[in-house]
């Protein structure tokens, strides 16, 4: 039985601690007939089709936050990305990274949120790793996934994108940044803000039905400003926006105004940035206001080969170019 409060470490010297650590935190919640705790390797069945595979670190601060914390955070991230390139996730691979002196609670918290998160998208934690980092070496705690999915419609990519496509947006964007933030209490500044992490699954499996549906992506690090670069780089084509259509909460957006943050810039972990034939625009629009998790869409601009850059019309009937992020305005935020 597991007696210790805090991570020692000998939690990652491979003895007793580290077994009980295992057995009692992660193998009690994550515990599924795929994981063995003792192999080395594990067998997955994938049913055929077409196998999506992707990786992602996880380095939040705080690692708890309004509407999540740094292991739902870990699920969502990882298999949003599957579900944005068209895929139902399968699986996932978890390696914990654990700071000597972490309160084993928060830890037990947070791979309980883990597994929750999981089992509700349908995902299963197949196999993982924990190491323990030396007191001052880390942040308390970080997560590493790996995720494995399934994919269900066509390929997605920047280069089905043409000149004219409209860009779709599934929701209000900066929550996830600012409520992060706010959980810092680096400002002195206090709100109600949820983070928008959640499981896109729905919205990417409603948009694949839509023929005119060119690329998805989720705006996570550097926001939908990122995308929109991306999209240029990768085309060649400009990206034309539109401030007045763009969906920004009053209160993040307040807190933008009052810290010098733009919402362009700050990171979603329950959005997506959709690219869709401009005939097919409003109809996936009304396929994402039909589900819980799209009521915010909102069609926020078009690909423009007439000009050489992202730019964005503003309320006041201006024009501002949006350059590529380069300083991070809010570091560790996923």
């Amino acid at each position: 039985m597991m007696q210790d409060t805090h991570i020692s470490l000998a939690h990652g010297n491979g003895g007793r601690y580290m077994r009980e650590l295992i057995e009692e935190i992660f193998a009690r919640y994550l515990a599924n007939p795929d994981l063995d705790v003792q192999a080395d390797a594990v067998s997955i069945e994938l049913n055929g089709g077409d196998v999506l595979f992707t990786t992602d670190g996880f380095t939040v601060q705080p690692l708890e936050f309004p509407g999540g914390n740094i292991g739902s955070l870990a699920v969502h991230g990882t298999t949003n990305d599957l579900a944005v390139a068209g895929a139902i996730p399968k699986y996932l691979s978890l390696n914990a990274f654990i700071e000597e002196g972490m309160e084993i609670v928060i830890l037990e918290r947070i791979i309980k949120t883990l597994a929750e998160t999981a089992a509700e998208i349908g995902v299963k934690v197949v196999c993982g790793d924990t190491k323990v980092l030396r007191r001052g070496e880390g942040g308390g705690l970080y997560l590493a996934t790996t995720g494995i999915g399934i994919r269900q419609g066509q390929v997605m990519s920047m280069k089905n994108i043409k000149h004219g496509d409209a860009i779709i947006v599934s929701g209000p964007v900066g929550d996830h940044g600012i409520a992060v933030m706010l959980a810092r209490e680096e400002f002195g500044l206090r709100g109600d803000i949820q983070s928008d992490a959640a499981s896109v699954l729905n919205l990417t499996t409603a948009a694949l039905n839509h023929e005119g549906l060119r690329f998805m992506r989720d705006p996570t690090r550097g926001g939908i400003a990122t995308v929109c670069c991306e999209m240029h780089r990768a085309t060649g084509m400009g990206v034309r926006l539109s401030e007045k259509t763009l969906p920004v909460r009053d209160p993040v957006q307040s807190v933008c105004e009052i810290l010098g943050y733009d919402p362009m810039y700050l990171a979603c972990e329950g959005r997506v940035v959709a690219v869709v034939d401009p005939a097919e625009s409003e109809a996936l629009l009304s396929t994402w206001h039909e589900l819980e998790e799209g009521v915010g869409a909102a069609i926020i601009g078009q690909i423009d080969s007439n000009i050489p850059y992202v730019l964005m019309e503003t309320d006041i009937g201006g024009e501002r170019i949006l350059e590529e992020l380069e300083d991070d305005p809010l570091p560790r935020i996923c």
